[in-house]
């Protein structure tokens, strides 16, 4: 084990004396939380100090975000690379904005957590540093913003549970989908009962990454590609799961029980290596043989109260981009791709999807707050469209008032503890059990309400000529 592992487990010990030995997948009955964060509010920050670490694809497109929001300071940036920590620290000041202090090196994270006063963590890295450095930012004093997932192992979402609750420290997913405008539409609608009872939903993140996972420059060492070959699982299911559970008041009225997952062979990935391996071996030869992971995952989740929900991963398909999204209930149906469709027992019996002009009219009824507010401002300056603007301009607003945030800890954990549940039933052919990190609490916790109530006087900077270059969600 490394110094800078055994460093990591012995602060985490904080949290218990048998931290390291967190129960594999179950939790006594008998066991409560030490401080239940689902609808935690922590204290006001009035200009929210920043830091970001990971400057690649997603690091470099939360930076340039953050530059609009007057309600945040960036105050450091850090990547391995000396060379684009500097970019960004110039991007910044290009911005008009005061120099950020720069870090840059295996270790500048933590260099970086130790020598600047940091109030969020943003965290844009590679997989694998992702539970140590939220653990590490919210010891340290920080709230922690970081891309999925949160942790690979359930072992680390507990971890990264425990920490949060012993600090009262924020842990937020950076689950982009959840703020797409239809996802944010139809939750308005869940929460009206216009589907009536929801039933059953379904997500997926269906994208053609072929190329770009075995690109020699898109991301560093092929660390992404490596990943289809050390996890036999889901690797990639919060885009999909993120928005249906919300609807479902996952950990918030309800709780996922189990899961079962099946998996194709894989028909692609090795097929692909062996033909680049023809014309460069010395970059992909260490590819073939590989034994990488199947092409189409589908892992199928009852929840306690017996809803269903059905969550697909294919990135090699040569199939259009979908991210599914079905909401199936006793009062009507509603799914995003391939193009926008809503039906309704009230119109001619739920047997067909309604006319373009009654969609626009639900549309106008049932479009969140946020999204009027700040929907046209987030497409200017980007960002998938603009729902990744609107997710960081929400957070900050909602630590600039103290208000609770949309995801929390235990959203985080559960979502991400499909990549490894996924790997243990596609290895065993078996329906696994799924933890309730939230140890009984979603039986009162409340429903997410996102309103602007308390908030939505952060501002945003002039906006001019933005488009949205961000390649991959």
């Amino acid at each position: 084990m490394s110094t800078s592992r055994r460093d990591f487990l012995k602060k985490a010990s904080i949290l218990s004396a048998t931290a390291v030995s967190l129960p594999a997948l179950h939790v006594k009955a008998s066991e409560e939380p030490r401080f239940n964060m689902s609808g935690y509010a922590a204290p006001k920050i009035d200009k929210v100090r920043v830091a970001f670490v990971g400057l690649g694809n997603r690091g470099t497109g939360a930076v340039d975000r953050f530059t609009y929001i007057e309600g945040a300071e960036i105050v450091a940036v850090c990547d391995k690379h000396r060379d684009r920590a500097e970019k960004h620290q110039k991007m910044v000041v290009d911005r008009g904005l005061k120099k950020p202090a720069a870090f840059s090196g295996a270790e500048g994270w933590k260099e970086m957590l130790k020598s600047v006063k940091i109030e969020l963590l943003y965290i844009c890295t590679p997989w694998d540093y992702h539970t140590e450095m939220c653990v590490e930012g919210m010891l340290a004093g920080a709230h922690v913003a970081c891309e999925v997932p949160i942790g690979l192992t359930i072992e680390d979402c507990w971890k990264v549970v425990k920490v949060s609750e012993e600090t009262r420290k924020h842990c937020m997913m950076l689950e982009n989908c959840c703020y797409d405008f239809f996802e944010l539409q139809t939750l308005n609608m869940a929460r009206a009962g216009v589907f009536g009872e929801l039933v059953h939903a379904e997500g997926a993140y269906i994208h053609d990454l072929l190329d770009l996972n075995f690109s020699k420059t898109y991301y560093d060492d092929f660390w992404r590609l490596k990943e289809n070959i050390r996890f036999n699982g889901n690797l990639y299911p919060t885009h999909g799961i993120g928005p249906v559970a919300q609807c479902l008041n996952v950990n918030r009225g309800d709780v996922m029980t189990s899961l079962v997952a099946m998996q194709s062979n894989d028909f692609q990935m090795g097929e692909e290596a062996k033909r680049l391996a023809k014309e460069d071996p010395e970059t992909y030869g260490q590819f073939v043989g590989a034994q990488f992971r199947g092409n189409i995952n589908t892992t199928l989740i009852r929840t306690q109260r017996g809803k269903t929900i059905m969550i697909q991963h294919d990135v090699t398909s040569p199939r259009p981009y979908s991210r599914i999204h079905k909401l199936s209930g006793t009062k009507g149906f509603c799914e995003k791709y391939p193009k926008i469709g809503i039906s309704l027992k009230s119109y001619q019996n739920g047997h067909n999807f309604l006319p373009e002009a009654e969609l626009n009219k639900l549309r106008e009824q049932y479009t969140p707050e946020i999204v009027k507010f700040i929907g046209e401002q987030a497409k200017k300056v980007g960002g998938h469209g603009g729902m990744d603007f609107m997710m960081d301009w929400r957070l900050i607003d909602c630590l600039r008032n103290g208000l609770p945030l949309d995801q929390d800890v235990y959203d985080a954990a559960a979502w991400s503890a499909i990549v490894p549940l996924s790997m243990e039933s596609v290895k065993k052919g078996k329906v696994v059990e799924f933890p309730d990190f939230t140890r009984g609490a979603w039986i009162t916790n409340k429903p997410l309400e996102l309103t602007l109530k308390g908030g939505g006087n952060t501002k945003i900077r002039s906006i001019s000529g933005k488009s949205d270059k961000q390649l991959n969600v």
